[in-house]
Parts: structure tokens; C-alpha cells; sequence
């Protein structure tokens, strides 16, 4: 079963897919925000359903400390919107420090701010996804 992972920011939500094995997460896509909530979840929800996922795992951008936050209530809160429309459960897992670490990467490999900015959504979504993957086998 494939797994979509959604990193969801202000302006953009940054979409990874995982394997069917569930080993492996891959950046997929950014999805512009259009300022309508119901429209993002259907774009979503398409994404779902063009891989045949079974579940969908957001991001929640909890303090530093794990607490919960105003932005965490707030993708808790949309993470909860989102199930009653992609048709697949879905669960939040803590992304503290995923768009830092992709962004990291990213410039490692010597990409351009732009050209970073158009990829870092996609890719903290995959580093969120890959970590939530292996802490399930971990937890099997």
C-alpha cells in the first residue's frame, strides 16, 4: 500500500508518496495554496487517488519543546478537514525540523535559492513521510 505524505504550509503543501513496500518515501509534488481550503483537499485527494494510497500522514509542526502550537492545532485541525475528504485514513506525526533539514540538503547539492524554494515543500514532505515509514517498521 502506497502512503502520501502532506506537508502543509501557508502558501504551499509540499506532497511525497511512499513505495508500495512502504520502505521508501519520494517527493512527489507542491501544491499551490488557492485560498480555498475544500479545493487544496480535492487536489489532495486526487493525489490520493492517482497512486491508490490507503493513508494519508501530515505533517504536525509541533514546538521544539513537543508542544502543541498555534501552527499545530491549526494542521491538526485541517488534518481532521482533510479525512472527511481523500477517503483514506488519516493521521498526523511530528515533522519538527523537516523544511530545515530538506532545505539543508538542498543546498548542499548546490541548488539555487529559487530553484530551492520551488522543491523544499515536496522534499520536507518526503523527509516526514521517510521518517514516519521507519518508525512504523521500527514499531512491527
Amino acid at each position: 500500500m502506497r502512503v502520501v505524505g502532506v506537508d502543509l504550509g501557508a502558501k504551499r503543501i509540499g506532497v511525497a508518496v511512499s513505495d508500495s513496500d512502504e520502505k521508501i518515501a519520494m517527493p512527489s509534488s507542491v501544491i499551490q495554496r488557492s485560498g480555498d481550503r475544500p479545493r487544496d483537499h480535492r487536489a489532495i485527494r486526487e493525489i490520493v487517488e492517482e497512486y491508490d494510497a490507503g493513508r494519508v500522514v501530515v505533517g504536525l509542526p509541533l514546538s521544539l519543546d513537543g508542544s502543541m502550537g498555534p501552527a499545530a492545532r491549526a494542521a491538526s485541525e485541517e488534518a481532521e478537514e482533510l479525512a472527511t475528504v481523500v477517503g483514506v485514513p488519516v493521521e498526523v506525526y511530528d515533522e519538527r525540523l523537516t523544511t530545515v533539514t530538506a532545505d539543508r540538503s538542498l543546498m548542499e547539492m548546490k541548488m539555487k535559492a529559487d530553484a530551492r524554494r520551488r522543491v523544499v515543500d515536496k522534499v520536507a514532505a518526503a523527509v516526514m513521510l521517510q521518517s514516519w515509514l521507519d518508525g512504523r517498521r521500527d514499531r512491527d
